[in-house]
């Protein structure tokens, strides 16, 4: 009756009575099948001192009718003749061991125990319930795609299906380079998540895909990565070039000079790519292919362009337009045409400056560091000048030799280091001839 009584109250909430004699932690257990679950229960008063009657109780997870485990006093226990082979009862903390889990052992245990103090009138009684959950664990996941090949963007969902082989309460989670995925207006999932819907399925959701599986008693369990490619675009078509100077979607680039144009767009698979020229009203297929070649000299003074790109699978195409402007840039560059090297007349009058600069130093050097010489008076034989012959002479005579040798100087210093030769010292003395007028005034 008990037990009856605990079940009904535990169909609108689990009961649990004011009085803390009795207390077991936690609510829930979860238990993998085939270990064993000791519901432990810890007591607030002596068992010693006082009477008591309680019973332990099951209700599967499925059923409403409990089965009653152990009835127990302080002097006697009583277990389940079904069920005493997998069940250890301790009469002194009330606490069960239930050995050797299945699934049917899952479900709600329920303790009902009346206690009596010896030194106290009235009876308390005391009920607590716990949860216990078997589960099997969860093996590696497997992940399927559908359809499994390639799928055009905004025409084509894609299924995402992640499956076990074992386990019980799975839940998966799906993730695409290793992000979580979260709600989206283009995701739907299954309950319990192992299907995953994209529709429709867009460039943003290409990328690698991967579910993970798990449940109360295992871990995640991460399945193989799988690849969604998906067709799209073209996207951003844009033309650039490195030369020239642009401004919007003009293009000017000085007369002679060789210019390649870049056509880029993203797509999945690649574009293929049409240059045309738009000259009078008039459109003319110039090349194919990403790059564009131009000569400006084989141009006008300005002519339109375009670049369209077009997917091959997804049946999209985009277009780029621009205008080709031939002039001088006022830059000072002139490029040369095949070997794209430019030389700017600026550098070449900076450099002529300072070759003049440096010739005009170096002959104003040599002038400094050799000064003009003076010419060579033409040579006289005779007194032309008497006034610049006069001095001092030295006649000098050496012994000891047949010939005479003699020297002259015009000063003396060189006497002093000679002492073995005999000289003779002739002074001629300068003598001024008389002017007439120095004549006339005697």
């Amino acid at each position: 009756q008990c037990c009856v009584g605990v079940v009904m109250a535990a169909a609108v909430v689990t009961v649990f009575v004011s009085s803390e004699l009795i207390h077991i932690d936690p609510s829930v257990r979860h238990v993998t099948e085939g270990d064993s679950v000791f519901l432990s229960v810890k007591t607030n008063f002596s068992p010693d001192k006082a009477e008591f009657q309680g019973t332990w109780c099951h209700t599967g997870m499925s059923s409403t009718k409990p089965r009653i485990l152990v009835t127990f006093t302080k002097e006697k226990t009583i277990l389940n003749m079904k069920h005493r082979d997998h069940l250890v009862f301790n009469n002194s903390t009330f606490s069960l061991e239930i050995k050797n889990l299945n699934r049917k052992d899952e479900g709600d245990y329920y303790l009902s125990i009346n206690i009596k103090h010896d030194n106290k009138p009235g009876d308390i009684e005391e009920e607590k319930t716990i949860r216990v959950t078997v589960d099997v664990p969860v093996s590696n996941p497997a992940i399927e795609k559908s359809p499994p090949y390639a799928v055009i963007e905004d025409k084509a969902n894609v299924t995402w299906t992640c499956s076990v082989e074992n386990g019980t309460r799975v839940m998966f989670k799906w993730f695409r380079d290793n992000v979580a995925l979260g709600p989206s207006g283009r995701y739907h999932y299954s309950q319990d998540n192992s299907t995953l819907l994209i529709s429709p399925v867009r460039k943003e959701d290409k990328g690698s895909y991967h579910c993970v599986a798990s449940n109360p008693v295992t871990r995640g369990q991460h399945s193989r990565a799988v690849e969604l490619n998906v067709y799209y675009g073209p996207y951003n078509l844009e033309v650039n070039s490195v030369q020239g100077l642009r401004t919007g979607e003009v293009f000017t680039i000085n007369p002679g000079e060789l210019v390649f144009f870049e056509c880029q767009a993203d797509s999945n698979p690649p574009n293929s790519y049409v240059w045309i020229s738009k000259t009078r009203n008039a459109t003319q297929i110039v090349t194919e292919g990403p790059r564009l070649e131009v000569r400006s000299y084989r141009l006008a003074q300005a002519e339109e362009y375009l670049c369209r790109a077009f997917n091959n699978v997804t049946q999209k195409q985009d277009e780029a337009q621009f205008t080709l402007v031939v002039a001088s840039l006022g830059t000072g560059k002139e490029k040369h045409t095949q070997e794209g090297n430019s030389v700017s007349p600026l550098a070449v009058i900076t450099v002529c400056s300072f070759f003049v600069i440096g010739l005009m130093l170096l002959f104003f050097l040599r002038r400094t560091c050799h000064p003009k010489r003076e010419q060579k008076r033409p040579h006289r034989s005779g007194h032309e000048d008497a006034t610049e012959d006069f001095g001092i002479y030295e006649f000098v005579s050496i012994p000891g030799k047949m010939e005479s040798t003699q020297a002259s100087c015009r000063s003396l210093a060189r006497l002093e280091s000679i002492q073995d030769m005999h000289t003779t010292i002739y002074d001629v003395i300068r003598h001024v001839p008389e002017t007439p007028s120095h004549s006339l005034l005697k």
